[in-house]
């Protein structure tokens, strides 16, 4: 889409209405409103030469030029479903180019795999998605990486002494974590690999923002050079489909394009355009769900047979990470950490008893979710581990949906009844 399609007059639109249309124009599919659905494994030249100077660039054995891009060649390197959807996903983070990935996993090993190298060191934020945790400990050491742990309320100077005399090759944060909501300081990341870049390479800096989604983070804003999701999530929001993104500049997303069409982790035409639906409404559903889970926490704030809730919105302002919320995030989203006074039994109780709201392990949809992750996400997480981090027995995940907040107050209530 021509830049002409970004304004209104003087005025900038906002992503909320370039979700509707930004990337293609009706004319170029017989009058279709919406993108079809382009569902071809290859795609046909024009000439001989015209192939050639495809895979030209496609493969980068020739530079661009004047404005010249690649033209399509095969659905494992390019589609116009997905180009038109990572067109649109750039908008939320301001980044200049964006790729979509066949899920959140997908998104997150072929971005490590993109710049890890054997010798070289993976500082990351603890804890982790279960996952992502299990790939960092128990896969890349198969590849000769080392990584070092970057635990809540450490400080840079604590992880300079840990990589003293190695080679950083990537800063790796996922704030809020999950399933805690702890918070780590992407500033303070983006100063940590300065320290470490040399004259011949940057350490990048990636986040992932599944947690708080393109509403109410934006870590390239911040001082992150790569912004991860599963789309799964808050980008589908509809709990129909796989998908995860990679978001940040030009050069950096050239670097990961390339293992994406070596390793074929790209998403299918149909998700592309499945999530194309769901970008169209990110913004209400997010809203509402902020809106929804400020309610519930509130709620289980108060009840006696809760004994901490860890949720954005009631930070402490004396607690060190209000002063991270307060400079990184631009509203406290729908996930909610609880831990009841009890154990698991207590917590299968509370599970068990809910009517309305699902339980089932993932997060970001329409629908209401609950999850135990010490037993399910992060089952698989060392024991060492989930109790440093506060990954307890008691502890149940909330993922708050778009439903009548009274009616998900009032389902919660009654489970806790009968804990």
């Amino acid at each position: 889409m021509n830049e002409y399609n970004r304004r209104i007059g003087d005025r900038e639109l906002s992503p909320e209405s370039l979700m509707m249309g930004y990337g293609y124009q009706p004319q170029w599919s017989e009058g279709s409103l919406k993108s079809p659905i382009f569902q071809t494994s290859t795609f046909t030249f024009a000439s001989a030469s015209e192939g050639k100077r495809y895979f030209e660039l496609a493969y980068g054995l020739d530079d661009a030029h004047d404005g010249e891009t690649p033209g399509l060649i095969y659905s494992r390197l390019n589609n116009p479903d997905l180009e038109i959807l990572e067109q649109r996903l750039t908008l939320w983070d301001g980044a200049e180019s964006g790729l979509v990935f066949a899920s959140g996993m997908a998104a997150i090993t072929t971005t490590m795999l993109t710049f890890l190298r054997p010798g070289s060191v993976l500082v990351h934020s603890s804890p982790l998605y279960g996952g992502t945790d299990h790939f960092i400990n128990h896969i890349v050491d198969r590849f000769g990486v080392e990584s070092i742990t970057w635990e809540p309320g450490s400080s840079i100077e604590d992880l300079d002494a840990a990589v003293e005399g190695k080679v950083v090759a990537m800063v790796f944060l996922e704030t809020p974590s999950n399933p805690t909501n702890a918070l780590f300081s992407i500033n303070e990341a983006r100063m940590f690999a300065d320290r470490h870049a040399t004259a011949d390479a940057i350490v990048p800096v990636a986040v992932d923002n599944t947690f708080l989604g393109p509403l109410w983070q934006h870590p390239l804003k911040h001082g992150a050079d790569i912004v991860l999701y599963s789309a799964t999530k808050y980008i589908g929001g509809h709990s129909d489909l796989i998908a995860g993104a990679a978001l940040g500049s030009t050069e950096l997303m050239s670097q990961i394009t390339e293992m994406r069409t070596i390793l074929g982790t790209m998403a299918s035409p149909h998700t592309g355009w499945l999530m194309m639906r769901s970008l169209e409404t990110l913004s209400l559903r997010m809203h509402r769900q902020k809106d929804n889970a400020q309610k519930v926490a509130a709620f289980l704030n108060t009840h006696p047979k809760v004994e901490r809730v860890g949720y954005l919105g009631l930070i402490d302002p004396s607690d060190s990470e209000y002063a991270i919320y307060q400079s990184q995030c631009d509203g406290p989203g729908a996930m909610i950490s609880m831990w009841l006074r009890g154990g698991e039994e207590e917590a299968f109780r509370f599970i068990d008893a809910l009517q309305m709201v699902h339980l089932a392990v993932s997060l970001g949809s329409t629908e209401s979710l609950v999850q135990h992750p010490a037993s399910m996400t992060h089952a698989g997480v060392d024991p060492g581990d989930k109790k440093r981090h506060d990954i307890t027995d008691s502890l149940v995940r909330l993922s708050v949906g778009v439903e009548d907040p009274d009616d998900i107050i009032a389902d919660v209530s009654n489970a806790l009844d009968r804990v």
